[in-house]
């Protein structure tokens, strides 16, 4: 009787624990997902759509590699598929809206844009998506150095101007774009259109003087991004030196500063004299000893 007692309790006891192993396994194996989408337009041209997917790991969201996602236009079905992208280490995937979906695109004006991820064994599934107007940005360049940014959208099949929309003019440089008078950003008016003066007269440009101006209109809840481009002829010419075949401590082998070959080849010397001299000693004063025994 006490044998069976005791069989009890170890069965009873292996059901607890896998039971309890079986629920924390549960608890632990998947997270959530979050998908944001972003809208860009450069140039007036073929624009294109980025997924930036992330979780939170505590407290914190941290951008998540590999996630597989399926771009729709303003409905999921075949023939609005715009691509299927997978995310870099910085959690973000990006593609081209494609002409398979052009009918589609070309018979509204606002679109949806749709992301979803069907889920894996490590993350549960999720949805992402965007609401955009269709819309593009101008830019003009005066004789007097005042240049114009134009935002304009598309309705009924007709650009109309846009008032109230913040607009950054810069010049493009390797960083990020530095901005052409006093203030970084202006706003469009009721014409559409957002001014600045031309305040870097003495900023460099290429060979023949050439900088390129950017308009810009970022993260807009109604339009996304827009970029716009323009070179103009407004920089100071820049000419570059080279110094390639004179001497340099950054020149060829052939070409190193004479005060270096002479401070090495001193060096040099002065280590070997001493150790010759060492070794001159040294016989010397063996010969020394077998003298004098």
């Amino acid at each position: 009787m006490k044998s069976l007692n005791n069989i009890k309790t170890a069965v009873l006891s292996i059901a607890i624990l896998f039971s309890g192993y079986h629920g924390f396994s549960q608890g632990a194996t998947k997270g959530d997902l979050s998908v944001a989408l972003s809208y860009f337009s450069v140039n007036n041209q073929v624009p294109y759509i980025t997924a930036k997917v992330k979780t939170k790991i505590d407290g914190r969201f941290q951008p998540v590699a590999g996630i597989s996602l399926k771009l729709f236009l303003d409905k999921d079905s075949t023939g609005t598929f715009i691509g299927k992208v997978t995310t870099n280490e910085n959690g973000e995937a990006s593609t081209t809206i494609p002409v398979s979906v052009k009918k589609e695109w070309t018979t509204s004006t606002k679109h949806i844009f749709l992301a979803t991820f069907n889920g894996n064994k490590k993350y549960y599934a999720a949805k992402g998506d965007l609401t955009i107007s269709q819309a593009k940005i101008l830019i003009d360049a005066g004789s007097d150095k005042k240049i114009t940014a134009s935002v304009l959208e598309l309705k009924n099949g007709t650009w109309v101007p846009v008032n109230a929309v913040d607009v950054k003019i810069g010049v493009k440089r390797l960083g990020s774009d530095l901005p052409v008078g006093d203030k970084p950003t202006v706003t469009t008016d009721s014409t559409g259109t957002a001014a600045a003066d031309f305040k870097r007269d003495s900023i460099p440009g290429d060979a023949k003087g050439n900088i390129t101006l950017v308009a810009r209109v970022e993260d807009n809840d109604t339009y996304g991004n827009l970029v716009i481009e323009k070179t103009v002829p407004w920089g100071a010419k820049f000419i570059p030196l080279s110094n390639f075949n004179e001497r340099s401590l950054y020149g060829t082998r052939y070409k190193t500063p004479i005060w270096l070959l002479v401070a090495a080849y001193s060096i040099l010397i002065a280590v070997w004299g001493i150790l010759i001299t060492l070794v001159v000693s040294v016989f010397k004063i063996k010969k020394l000893g077998e003298t004098q025994a």
